[in-house]
Protein backbone atom coordinates (compact mmCIF):
# COMPACT_ATOMS: atom_id res chain seq x y z
CA UNK A 1 0.00 0.00 0.00
CA UNK A 2 1.25 3.37 -0.61
CA UNK A 3 0.83 5.00 2.64
CA UNK A 4 1.62 8.69 1.41
CA UNK A 5 -0.51 8.56 -1.53
CA UNK A 6 -3.34 7.45 1.13
CA UNK A 7 -2.44 10.09 3.83
CA UNK A 8 -2.28 13.03 0.59
CA UNK A 9 -5.77 12.06 -0.26
CA UNK A 10 -6.38 12.20 3.38
CA UNK A 11 -6.67 15.98 4.40
CA UNK A 12 -7.29 15.42 8.17
CA UNK A 13 -3.75 13.71 8.49
CA UNK A 14 -1.96 16.75 7.67
CA UNK A 15 -3.66 18.31 10.95
CA UNK A 16 -4.17 16.01 13.73
CA UNK A 17 -2.38 12.70 14.46
CA UNK A 18 -6.14 10.48 14.46
CA UNK A 19 -6.03 7.10 16.27
CA UNK A 20 -9.83 7.41 16.88
CA UNK A 21 -10.97 5.70 13.61
CA UNK A 22 -13.04 3.43 16.08
CA UNK A 23 -15.23 6.26 16.71
CA UNK A 24 -15.00 7.94 13.28
CA UNK A 25 -12.53 7.62 10.15
CA UNK A 26 -11.28 10.82 8.66
CA UNK A 27 -12.74 10.76 5.22
CA UNK A 28 -10.72 10.84 2.08
CA UNK A 29 -10.99 13.82 -0.55
CA UNK A 30 -12.93 11.12 -2.88
CA UNK A 31 -15.61 10.38 -0.16
CA UNK A 32 -15.53 14.62 0.74
CA UNK A 33 -15.95 15.26 -3.15
CA UNK A 34 -19.12 12.63 -3.44
CA UNK A 35 -20.97 14.28 -0.31
CA UNK A 36 -20.17 17.56 -1.63
CA UNK A 37 -20.87 17.29 -5.08
CA UNK A 38 -24.32 16.02 -4.75
CA UNK A 39 -25.84 18.35 -2.32
CA UNK A 40 -24.35 21.03 -4.75
CA UNK A 41 -26.34 19.26 -7.15
CA UNK A 42 -29.64 19.07 -5.04
CA UNK A 43 -28.93 23.06 -4.43
CA UNK A 44 -28.73 23.02 -8.32
CA UNK A 45 -31.66 21.50 -9.92
CA UNK A 46 -33.75 20.45 -6.54
CA UNK A 47 -33.64 17.09 -4.39
CA UNK A 48 -35.67 15.18 -5.73
CA UNK A 49 -34.47 15.65 -9.38
CA UNK A 50 -30.75 15.06 -8.24
CA UNK A 51 -31.68 11.52 -7.04
CA UNK A 52 -33.49 10.97 -10.55
CA UNK A 53 -30.25 12.18 -11.94
CA UNK A 54 -28.01 9.78 -10.14
CA UNK A 55 -30.39 7.00 -9.54
CA UNK A 56 -28.01 4.39 -11.41
CA UNK A 57 -24.93 5.68 -8.66
CA UNK A 58 -27.28 5.15 -5.84
CA UNK A 59 -28.60 2.08 -6.87
CA UNK A 60 -24.91 0.52 -7.12
CA UNK A 61 -24.09 1.29 -3.37
CA UNK A 62 -25.85 -1.83 -2.66
CA UNK A 63 -23.77 -3.57 -4.97
CA UNK A 64 -20.60 -2.07 -3.60
CA UNK A 65 -21.75 -3.28 0.19
CA UNK A 66 -22.84 -6.40 -0.74
CA UNK A 67 -19.70 -7.32 -2.24
CA UNK A 68 -17.75 -5.82 0.98
CA UNK A 69 -19.59 -8.47 2.99
CA UNK A 70 -19.73 -11.39 0.69
CA UNK A 71 -23.56 -10.78 0.18
CA UNK A 72 -26.20 -9.57 -2.41
CA UNK A 73 -27.53 -6.50 -3.31
CA UNK A 74 -31.12 -7.48 -2.70
CA UNK A 75 -30.19 -8.59 0.77
CA UNK A 76 -28.93 -4.92 1.42
CA UNK A 77 -30.39 -2.35 3.62
CA UNK A 78 -29.64 0.87 3.69
CA UNK A 79 -29.89 3.08 7.28
CA UNK A 80 -28.79 6.61 8.80
CA UNK A 81 -26.50 4.45 11.98
CA UNK A 82 -25.75 1.11 12.84
CA UNK A 83 -28.05 0.87 15.93
CA UNK A 84 -31.35 1.94 13.31
CA UNK A 85 -29.95 -1.34 11.04
CA UNK A 86 -29.62 -3.42 14.07
CA UNK A 87 -32.68 -2.36 15.79
CA UNK A 88 -34.89 -2.90 12.73
CA UNK A 89 -33.35 -6.47 12.69
CA UNK A 90 -33.63 -6.87 16.45
CA UNK A 91 -37.10 -5.61 16.92
CA UNK A 92 -38.61 -7.31 13.96
CA UNK A 93 -38.26 -10.61 15.90
CA UNK A 94 -41.11 -11.62 17.98
CA UNK A 95 -40.33 -13.11 21.62
CA UNK A 96 -42.43 -14.48 24.05
CA UNK A 97 -42.34 -15.41 28.11
CA UNK A 98 -39.53 -18.03 28.25
CA UNK A 99 -37.80 -17.41 24.99
CA UNK A 100 -34.05 -16.85 25.56
CA UNK A 101 -31.61 -14.34 24.09
CA UNK A 102 -27.92 -15.19 24.69
CA UNK A 103 -25.25 -12.68 24.33
CA UNK A 104 -21.84 -11.95 25.42
CA UNK A 105 -20.17 -9.60 28.06
CA UNK A 106 -19.14 -7.45 24.95
CA UNK A 107 -22.02 -6.70 23.90
CA UNK A 108 -22.83 -3.23 22.60
CA UNK A 109 -24.67 -1.09 24.79
CA UNK A 110 -27.69 -0.06 22.85
CA UNK A 111 -28.31 -3.70 22.02
CA UNK A 112 -28.24 -4.88 25.77
CA UNK A 113 -30.86 -1.93 26.35
CA UNK A 114 -32.97 -3.17 23.86
CA UNK A 115 -32.67 -6.55 25.33
CA UNK A 116 -33.66 -5.68 28.47
CA UNK A 117 -36.79 -3.77 26.93
CA UNK A 118 -37.75 -6.97 25.54
CA UNK A 119 -37.55 -8.95 28.46
CA UNK A 120 -39.75 -6.71 30.58
CA UNK A 121 -42.04 -6.18 27.73
CA UNK A 122 -42.18 -10.15 26.70
CA UNK A 123 -41.17 -11.96 29.81
CA UNK A 124 -38.02 -13.28 27.74
CA UNK A 125 -34.91 -14.10 29.80
CA UNK A 126 -31.38 -12.47 28.69
CA UNK A 127 -28.45 -14.69 29.13
CA UNK A 128 -25.09 -13.99 29.03
CA UNK A 129 -22.44 -16.12 28.10
CA UNK A 130 -19.77 -16.09 29.81
CA UNK A 131 -15.73 -15.82 28.61
CA UNK A 132 -13.25 -18.31 28.14
CA UNK A 133 -9.57 -17.48 29.42
CA UNK A 134 -8.48 -15.59 26.91
CA UNK A 135 -11.45 -12.68 27.11
CA UNK A 136 -13.26 -13.89 24.05
CA UNK A 137 -17.27 -15.68 23.91
CA UNK A 138 -16.94 -19.40 25.14
CA UNK A 139 -18.11 -21.28 22.10
CA UNK A 140 -18.44 -24.27 24.61
CA UNK A 141 -20.16 -22.49 26.92
CA UNK A 142 -22.75 -20.94 24.24
CA UNK A 143 -23.21 -24.49 22.78
CA UNK A 144 -24.37 -25.97 26.01
CA UNK A 145 -26.61 -23.15 26.76
CA UNK A 146 -28.62 -23.24 23.47
CA UNK A 147 -31.55 -25.32 23.78
CA UNK A 148 -35.47 -25.44 22.64
CA UNK A 149 -36.04 -21.97 24.11
CA UNK A 150 -33.43 -20.04 22.51
CA UNK A 151 -34.62 -17.72 20.25
CA UNK A 152 -31.59 -15.40 19.45
CA UNK A 153 -27.81 -15.12 19.35
CA UNK A 154 -26.61 -11.50 19.35
CA UNK A 155 -22.70 -11.25 19.61
CA UNK A 156 -20.72 -8.00 18.81
CA UNK A 157 -17.85 -9.05 16.82
CA UNK A 158 -15.80 -6.59 18.00
CA UNK A 159 -16.70 -4.81 21.18
CA UNK A 160 -16.59 -1.24 21.42
CA UNK A 161 -14.41 -1.02 24.00
CA UNK A 162 -11.84 -2.68 23.34
CA UNK A 163 -9.11 -5.04 20.55
CA UNK A 164 -10.77 -8.34 21.20
CA UNK A 165 -12.29 -10.24 18.37
CA UNK A 166 -14.85 -12.57 18.61
CA UNK A 167 -14.97 -16.05 17.22
CA UNK A 168 -17.31 -14.94 15.33
CA UNK A 169 -17.42 -18.14 12.79
CA UNK A 170 -17.71 -20.64 15.27
CA UNK A 171 -20.35 -18.62 16.64
CA UNK A 172 -22.27 -19.08 13.46
CA UNK A 173 -21.51 -23.33 12.93
CA UNK A 174 -22.90 -23.45 16.50
CA UNK A 175 -25.86 -21.53 15.68
CA UNK A 176 -27.00 -22.96 11.93
CA UNK A 177 -26.31 -26.02 13.65
CA UNK A 178 -28.89 -25.67 16.24
CA UNK A 179 -31.17 -23.82 13.89
CA UNK A 180 -31.06 -20.40 16.35
CA UNK A 181 -31.02 -17.01 13.93
CA UNK A 182 -27.56 -15.05 14.86
CA UNK A 183 -27.32 -11.37 14.79
CA UNK A 184 -24.06 -9.63 14.25
CA UNK A 185 -23.25 -6.71 15.26
CA UNK A 186 -20.23 -5.87 12.62
CA UNK A 187 -19.80 -2.21 13.57
CA UNK A 188 -15.97 -2.07 14.96
CA UNK A 189 -14.81 -4.49 12.07
CA UNK A 190 -16.68 -3.96 8.79
CA UNK A 191 -13.80 -1.66 6.93
CA UNK A 192 -11.78 -2.49 9.44
CA UNK A 193 -10.87 -6.39 8.38
CA UNK A 194 -11.86 -8.47 5.79
CA UNK A 195 -16.02 -9.77 7.15
CA UNK A 196 -17.87 -12.41 5.24
CA UNK A 197 -21.21 -13.35 5.81
CA UNK A 198 -20.85 -16.90 4.68
CA UNK A 199 -17.66 -17.68 6.21
CA UNK A 200 -19.24 -16.05 9.33
CA UNK A 201 -22.66 -18.13 8.81
CA UNK A 202 -24.96 -14.90 10.40
CA UNK A 203 -28.21 -14.27 9.52
CA UNK A 204 -28.28 -10.65 10.00
CA UNK A 205 -25.49 -8.45 9.95
CA UNK A 206 -25.22 -4.37 11.05
CA UNK A 207 -22.47 -2.09 10.28
CA UNK A 208 -21.69 1.54 10.04
CA UNK A 209 -19.98 3.58 7.51
CA UNK A 210 -18.54 6.45 9.63
CA UNK A 211 -15.56 4.37 11.39
CA UNK A 212 -13.51 2.20 9.95
CA UNK A 213 -14.99 2.14 6.07
CA UNK A 214 -13.97 5.90 6.52
CA UNK A 215 -17.79 6.77 5.08
CA UNK A 216 -19.20 10.16 6.39
CA UNK A 217 -21.49 10.06 9.55
CA UNK A 218 -25.05 9.32 9.28
CA UNK A 219 -24.76 6.04 7.23
CA UNK A 220 -25.42 2.48 7.88
CA UNK A 221 -26.53 -0.80 6.29
CA UNK A 222 -28.10 -3.82 7.39
CA UNK A 223 -27.81 -7.22 5.33
CA UNK A 224 -30.54 -10.11 5.96
CA UNK A 225 -30.07 -13.54 4.84
CA UNK A 226 -32.84 -14.49 2.45
CA UNK A 227 -34.02 -17.54 4.42
CA UNK A 228 -34.38 -14.94 7.54
CA UNK A 229 -36.95 -12.92 5.77
CA UNK A 230 -39.20 -16.03 6.82
CA UNK A 231 -39.23 -15.15 10.57
CA UNK A 232 -38.54 -10.95 10.24
CA UNK A 233 -41.64 -8.85 10.12
CA UNK A 234 -40.31 -5.33 10.17
CA UNK A 235 -41.41 -2.99 13.00
CA UNK A 236 -41.98 0.00 11.13
CA UNK A 237 -44.40 -0.40 8.04
CA UNK A 238 -44.46 2.75 5.21
CA UNK A 239 -44.17 3.44 1.69
CA UNK A 240 -40.59 2.82 1.53
CA UNK A 241 -40.87 -0.40 3.17
CA UNK A 242 -44.20 -1.86 1.29
CA UNK A 243 -46.63 -1.37 -1.55
CA UNK A 244 -50.26 -0.47 -0.97
CA UNK A 245 -52.70 -3.07 -2.51
CA UNK A 246 -55.42 -0.72 -3.31
CA UNK A 247 -57.72 -1.71 -0.86
CA UNK A 248 -56.76 -2.68 2.87
CA UNK A 249 -53.78 -4.28 3.01
CA UNK A 250 -49.66 -3.98 1.66
CA UNK A 251 -47.03 -6.18 0.34
CA UNK A 252 -43.48 -5.91 1.93
CA UNK A 253 -40.93 -4.78 -0.62
CA UNK A 254 -38.88 -8.17 -2.00
CA UNK A 255 -35.48 -8.34 0.00
CA UNK A 256 -34.43 -6.53 2.95
CA UNK A 257 -35.14 -3.29 1.52
CA UNK A 258 -38.34 -4.06 3.02
CA UNK A 259 -36.91 -2.54 6.50
CA UNK A 260 -35.60 0.87 5.02
CA UNK A 261 -37.55 4.33 5.04
CA UNK A 262 -38.81 6.31 2.13
CA UNK A 263 -36.42 9.13 2.96
CA UNK A 264 -32.71 9.04 2.57
CA UNK A 265 -29.45 11.47 2.84
CA UNK A 266 -28.47 10.46 -0.50
CA UNK A 267 -25.65 12.83 -0.32
CA UNK A 268 -24.33 10.50 2.99
CA UNK A 269 -25.24 7.46 0.78
CA UNK A 270 -22.90 8.32 -2.29
CA UNK A 271 -20.42 9.20 0.08
CA UNK A 272 -20.60 5.61 1.47
CA UNK A 273 -20.66 4.12 -1.95
CA UNK A 274 -17.03 5.92 -2.92
CA UNK A 275 -15.62 5.04 0.41
CA UNK A 276 -16.55 1.52 0.10
CA UNK A 277 -15.31 1.39 -3.36
CA UNK A 278 -11.92 2.85 -2.16
CA UNK A 279 -11.58 0.12 0.47
CA UNK A 280 -12.62 -2.58 -2.29
CA UNK A 281 -9.90 -1.05 -4.49
CA UNK A 282 -7.22 -0.63 -1.64
CA UNK A 283 -7.70 -4.83 -0.60
CA UNK A 284 -9.54 -5.48 2.24
CA UNK A 285 -6.72 -8.01 2.98
CA UNK A 286 -4.37 -5.35 2.71
CA UNK A 287 -6.46 -3.14 5.21
CA UNK A 288 -6.83 -5.49 7.87
CA UNK A 289 -3.49 -6.57 7.51
CA UNK A 290 -1.53 -3.14 8.09
CA UNK A 291 -4.38 -2.48 10.38
CA UNK A 292 -4.27 -5.34 12.87
CA UNK A 293 0.03 -4.90 12.71
CA UNK A 294 -0.21 -1.50 13.72
CA UNK A 295 -2.69 -1.91 16.78
CA UNK A 296 -0.26 -4.63 17.75
CA UNK A 297 2.62 -2.56 17.55
CA UNK A 298 0.94 0.34 19.72
CA UNK A 299 -0.55 -1.94 22.16
CA UNK A 300 2.95 -3.45 22.79
CA UNK A 301 4.90 -0.35 22.82
CA UNK A 302 2.00 1.32 25.07
CA UNK A 303 2.63 -2.09 27.86
CA UNK A 304 6.42 -1.71 27.46
CA UNK A 305 6.12 2.00 29.08
CA UNK A 306 6.27 1.74 33.35
CA UNK A 307 3.51 2.77 34.85
CA UNK A 308 1.14 1.77 31.73
CA UNK A 309 -1.49 -1.00 31.59
CA UNK A 310 -3.08 -2.19 28.46
CA UNK A 311 -6.38 -4.59 28.64
CA UNK A 312 -7.39 -5.76 25.59
CA UNK A 313 -9.01 -9.54 25.61
CA UNK A 314 -9.24 -12.09 23.27
CA UNK A 315 -6.91 -14.61 21.25
CA UNK A 316 -6.92 -12.67 18.20
CA UNK A 317 -7.18 -8.86 18.77
CA UNK A 318 -7.43 -6.01 16.27
CA UNK A 319 -6.58 -2.17 15.65
CA UNK A 320 -8.24 -1.18 19.20
CA UNK A 321 -6.32 -0.66 21.75
CA UNK A 322 -7.03 0.36 25.54
CA UNK A 323 -4.79 1.20 28.02
CA UNK A 324 -4.83 3.43 31.57
CA UNK A 325 -2.06 5.02 33.23
CA UNK A 326 -1.55 4.37 36.90
CA UNK A 327 -2.97 7.17 39.37
CA UNK A 328 -3.72 9.55 36.25
CA UNK A 329 -7.48 9.73 35.59
CA UNK A 330 -8.26 8.72 31.87
CA UNK A 331 -9.70 11.95 30.85
CA UNK A 332 -6.65 13.87 31.84
CA UNK A 333 -4.74 11.26 29.51
CA UNK A 334 -6.88 11.73 26.47
CA UNK A 335 -6.95 15.45 27.40
CA UNK A 336 -2.75 15.35 27.48
CA UNK A 337 -3.09 13.57 24.02
CA UNK A 338 -5.39 16.00 22.32
CA UNK A 339 -3.73 18.83 23.57
CA UNK A 340 -0.45 17.24 21.56
CA UNK A 341 -2.66 16.81 18.46
CA UNK A 342 -3.59 12.92 18.94
CA UNK A 343 -7.20 12.17 18.46
CA UNK A 344 -8.51 8.98 20.71
CA UNK A 345 -11.73 8.11 22.61
CA UNK A 346 -12.59 7.41 26.15
CA UNK A 347 -14.31 3.86 26.91
CA UNK A 348 -17.66 4.66 28.80
CA UNK A 349 -18.74 2.16 31.22
CA UNK A 350 -22.25 1.78 30.13
CA UNK A 351 -21.38 1.07 26.62
CA UNK A 352 -20.43 -2.59 27.33
CA UNK A 353 -22.59 -3.26 30.71
CA UNK A 354 -21.90 -6.82 31.26
CA UNK A 355 -17.64 -6.25 30.71
CA UNK A 356 -17.94 -3.35 33.13
CA UNK A 357 -20.15 -5.89 35.48
CA UNK A 358 -17.13 -8.27 35.14
CA UNK A 359 -13.83 -6.43 35.03
CA UNK A 360 -14.67 -2.98 36.30
CA UNK A 361 -12.02 -1.26 34.09
CA UNK A 362 -13.43 1.44 32.39
CA UNK A 363 -12.90 4.40 31.19
CA UNK A 364 -10.19 3.66 29.68
CA UNK A 365 -7.91 5.62 26.67
CA UNK A 366 -9.21 3.65 23.82
CA UNK A 367 -6.62 4.01 21.21
CA UNK A 368 -7.66 2.80 17.10
CA UNK A 369 -5.07 3.15 14.18
CA UNK A 370 -5.90 2.66 10.85
CA UNK A 371 -4.27 1.53 7.37
CA UNK A 372 -3.54 5.24 6.92
CA UNK A 373 -1.60 6.08 10.20
CA UNK A 374 2.10 5.81 10.35
CA UNK A 375 4.69 4.43 12.24
CA UNK A 376 5.42 7.97 13.44
CA UNK A 377 2.15 8.81 14.72
CA UNK A 378 2.48 5.81 17.18
CA UNK A 379 5.69 6.81 18.65
CA UNK A 380 4.61 10.41 19.29
CA UNK A 381 1.35 8.75 20.80
CA UNK A 382 3.81 6.47 22.53
CA UNK A 383 5.49 9.19 23.84
CA UNK A 384 2.99 11.45 25.36
CA UNK A 385 2.01 8.33 27.49
CA UNK A 386 5.58 7.81 28.76
CA UNK A 387 5.56 11.53 29.88
CA UNK A 388 2.42 11.20 31.69
CA UNK A 389 3.50 8.08 33.38
CA UNK A 390 6.89 9.43 33.99
CA UNK A 391 5.13 12.67 35.51
CA UNK A 392 2.47 10.89 37.66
Amino acid sequence: MDIEALRRDTPGTANRIHLNNAGAGLLSRRTLEAVTSHLELEAAIGGYEARAQERERIDDTYAHLARLVGGRPEEIALFDNATRAWNAAFYAMTFKPGDRILTGRAEYGSNVLAYLQIAERTGAEVVVVPDDVSGQLDTAALADLIDDRTRLVGVSHVPTSGGLVNPVAEVGRITRAAGVPFLLDATQSVGQFPVDVTDIGCDMLTTTGRKFLRGPRGTGFLWVRPEALDYLEPHVSEVGAATWDGKRGFTWHDGARRFETWEVGYANVLGLSAAVQQALESGMDHIGRRSIELGASLRDRLAAVPGVTTYDLGRQRCAIVTAKIDHVPTADVAAALAAHGINVSVTDPAQTQFDTEERGVHPLVRLSPHYYNTEDELDRAVEVFAELAAAR
